[in-house]
C-alpha cells in the first residue's frame, strides 16, 4: 500500500469582522447623539421646571410673606395648615374642584366619541379629503396662544354672542320647546336628556378640543391593513361586525393615549375653574403658600385620575404585532 506523501493543503485564515463590536459602537454613537439632541431640553427643564417645582412644593407647606421693598419673600414652615384651610375652611375650592372634575368626565367622553367618529369618516376615500382634514385640524391652531386669548377676551365677540343668545330665545324655537319637554320632570331620564342637550350646545368647544385626538385615531385607522377587511367580507361579515371585530380592537390602544391627553388638556385650560381660582389667588391676593397648596392638590387629583383611568382601560386594550 503506497503511502500518501502529498503535502497537506494550506488552511486559509479569513478575518471575520467583529459585528458585535461594530454594533455596540454604533449604538453608543446613537446614544450620544440622542443625548446631545435632548440636552437643551434637559437643561431647560431642570432650570425652569424642576427647581421651581421643588420651590412650589415647599411653599405649599409654608406661609409666604412678600417683601415688596427688597423684591423678595420669606417662607415660614407651617405644615399642613394650607391644605387644611382649602379643604375645610375655603367654601369654594372643593366645590369648584368637584364641578371641574365632573365636567371633565363628560367632556372627555364627548371628545373621544366625536374624534373617533370624525377620524373614521376622514379615513374614507372621497374628493377633497386633505382639505377636510386640514379644516378639522385648524381648531388646534385656533385654540393655542394669542388666538385663544382673542377668542376668550375679545369684547366684540362677547357682545355678538350675547346678542345672538338674546335674539334666539329658547322658548320661541322648536328645538327649545322640545328641549323643555324632554328635560322636564325630576327623574333620571330628564337629567340624562339635560346632559345630552348641554353637550350638544357645547359642540363648538368639543370640536375645538378634538383636533389632536382626531389625528391620533386617524393614524391608527390607517395602519389597519385592507386585507383584514377583505378577508372579513369573504367570511360574510357586515360593516357593523367588521367595526367591532377589527376596527375598534385594532385602535383600542390609542384610547389610552387620547384619554390621558384629553385629561391633561382639559385640566390645564385657561377657562378651567380651578385654574382660574389658582390664578386669582396668586395675582390678586398674592398668597403664594395657599396658591401652591391649591395647585399641588389639583395636580395630585389629576395624577390619581390618570393612573386609575389608565389602569382600568389597559385591561380592555388589545395589542397586536
Amino acid at each position: 500500500m503506497a503511502e500518501n506523501n502529498a503535502a497537506p493543503e494550506s488552511v486559509q485564515v479569513v478575518n471575520v469582522p467583529n459585528t458585535k463590536r461594530r454594533g455596540s459602537s454604533m449604538a453608543k454613537r446613537n446614544a450620544i447623539a440622542g443625548f446631545l439632541w435632548t440636552l437643551p431640553f434637559t437643561i431647560g427643564f431642570i432650570a425652569f421646571m424642576l427647581i421651581p417645582m421643588f420651590e412650589s412644593a415647599y411653599m405649599a407647606f409654608s406661609k409666604v410673606t412678600i417683601d415688596i421693598q427688597n423684591h423678595s419673600y420669606v417662607k415660614e414652615w407651617i405644615g399642613l395648615k394650607n391644605f387644611d384651610y382649602i379643604l375645610n375652611v375655603d367654601p369654594n375650592y372643593k366645590r369648584t374642584l368637584l364641578e371641574s372634575l365632573g365636567n371633565m368626565g363628560l367632556q372627555i367622553v364627548a371628545v373621544l366619541i366625536f374624534s373617533y367618529f370624525v377620524a373614521f369618516l376622514l379615513n374614507q376615500e372621497f374628493k377633497g379629503r386633505a382639505f377636510v382634514r386640514a379644516v378639522f385640524f385648524l381648531p388646534v391652531i385656533l385654540s393655542s396662544g394669542i388666538l385663544l386669548n382673542l377668542d376668550t377676551n375679545n369684547s366684540l365677540l362677547k357682545g355678538m354672542t350675547e346678542l345672538i343668545k338674546e335674539s334666539n330665545n329658547a322658548a320661541s324655537r322648536i328645538t327649545g320647546v322640545l328641549e323643555d319637554v324632554l328635560a322636564s320632570g325630576n327623574g333620571r331620564l330628564s337629567d340624562l336628556m339635560q346632559t345630552i342637550f348641554d353637550l350638544v350646545n357645547s359642540v363648538y368647544d368639543i370640536a375645538i378640543a378634538s383636533g389632536i385626538q382626531i389625528i391620533i385615531f386617524l393614524s391608527g385607522l390607517q395602519t389597519i391593513p385592507n386585507s383584514m377587511y377583505e378577508a372579513s367580507k369573504m367570511e360574510g361579515c357586515t360593516g357593523w361586525e367588521s367595526f367591532w371585530k377589527i376596527t375598534f380592537p385594532m385602535t383600542s390602544s390609542l384610547i389610552i393615549v387620547n384619554v390621558v391627553y384629553s385629561i391633561i388638556d382639559f385640566c390645564t385650560r385657561s377657562d378651567n375653574g380651578v385654574m382660574s381660582m389658582v390664578k386669582a389667588q396668586m395675582l390678586q391676593r398674592m398668597d403664594y403658600g395657599l396658591t401652591s397648596a391649591m395647585a399641588w392638590l389639583y395636580f395630585a387629583c389629576i395624577a390619581a385620575i390618570v393612573g386609575l383611568v389608565t389602569f382600568i382601560i389597559s385591561k380592555w386594550v388589545y395589542y397586536y404585532e
